[in-house]
């Protein structure tokens, strides 16, 4: 997959300007990496600090670590990991402000802190580092509610925010995009414990992300070709969701993967905006919201940079000129306007956010990988 180089190597800087500048020093000195270069975020925040993570290379391995630690050491002791640790060392556990936080404990940070744990391990071979943490990431994981099909549970009496990204949005019943979480987190348990050399348990955890596998099926929606987002509340496709699912080489029929691609390349136009993406299809809003958003903003109608990667990763074999395009298109977007968190026709949200940078280029470095292309073209 050739992108341009004048836009991998401008994507490049501009994600080493937006790293440095969101970092902020926590009372005991250790370096945050905060969502943003603004200090809207001031936090160090569990799965914005993973996506940080999937660009590695443009990170000290130290600095890595010591906020790991930071963050680890937020983990409640029923087992639920933070949402993000604040600078004066408070963990927050809710989504939202602490005086209005929004449902429970978000169904994502568990897998985000295993994934986070991952990403050090595999690029420093520090395998000790997970035995050191290993009882607290088995803790967080029994820690998520999941129902009798092994997918991520969300009670709609009492709901849990889901997805970070869509922590405002009511999703309940069994969830699509925490449940491919949870996969991704048991796959990588299990590969950390091999490291280890416990197989036994290691084999457990392979069996719980085949149970997801096999559970997750139950969302799939063939009239649209799409998986749905939730069971009950926002029972409705989920583009983002499902391009992830085909990004991450989730284990699927070859039939549905294609069904997924096909959708996301026949509606590119109607789903993205300068090449960013909506969670939903063009003109749906989600049915239940846990916090009042409005139609096209933020999480109920924004289009975001963040998973634009997951677009480009899940339409690269079958559709590489659209791939291209995609790219291109938010790359000229960043250059013309800045890097946002989101933007909806003349809205653009917040500057200089790290996950909207990061994510599109981790995939673009891993299609040229993949390829056989360099980072950059020659």
């Amino acid at each position: 997959m050739r992108f341009e180089s004048e836009d991998v190597t401008w994507l490049t800087e501009a994600c080493k300007r937006q790293i440095e500048g969101c970092q902020r020093k926590a009372f005991d000195g250790t370096t945050l990496f905060t969502p943003d270069g603004t200090g809207h975020y001031g936090a160090l925040w569990t799965r914005d600090f993973y996506y940080v993570t999937t660009v590695f290379d443009l990170l000290d391995p130290r600095e890595v670590r010591a906020a790991l630690e930071y963050l680890l050491r937020g983990q409640r002791a029923d087992g639920v990991m933070p949402d993000r640790r604040q600078a004066d060392g408070t963990s927050v556990y809710c989504a939202g402000s602490q005086e209005q936080p929004v449902g429970l404990p978000p169904l994502d940070n568990s897998a985000f802190s295993v994934l986070l744990v991952w990403e050090y391990v595999r690029h420093t071979g520090e395998a000790a580092f997970f035995g050191k943490h290993r009882d607290g990431l088995l803790r967080a994981q029994a820690a998520i509610p999941r129902g009798e099909k092994g997918l991520v549970f969300n009670d709609p009496v009492r709901p849990h925010s889901p997805y970070g990204f869509a922590d405002t949005v009511g999703q309940t019943g069994e969830l699509l995009y925490c449940s491919l979480l949870d996969w991704q987190a048991w796959t990588a348990l299990a590969a950390m414990l091999d490291l280890l050399g416990d197989r036994s348990q290691g084999a457990r955890c392979r069996a719980r992300a085949d149970l997801i596998v096999r559970g997750i099926q139950t969302l799939w929606d063939e009239a649209s070709g799409m998986f749905l987002a939730a069971s009950h509340d926002c029972r409705q496709i989920d583009i983002w969701g499902s391009a992830f699912a085909v990004a991450v080489d989730f284990p699927l029929p070859l039939a549905r993967r294609g069904k997924i691609t096909a959708y996301l390349a026949r509606n590119i136009d109607s789903i993205s905006q300068a090449g960013q993406i909506r969670h939903l299809p063009a003109g749906a809003y989600w049915q239940r919201l846990l916090a009042p958003i409005a139609p096209d903003h933020y999480q109920n109608g924004g289009y975001w940079g963040t998973a634009t990667g997951w677009a480009m990763l899940a339409l690269a074999q079958e559709y590489p000129e659209i791939t291209r395009r995609l790219f291109h298109t938010m790359v000229a977007d960043y250059r013309r306007s800045g890097i946002y968190e989101w933007i909806c026709g003349d809205r653009r949200t917040l500057p200089r956010y790290v996950a909207s940078a990061v994510n599109p280029l981790a995939a673009a470095r891993q299609l040229q990988s993949q390829f056989g292309f360099p980072h950059e073209d020659s």
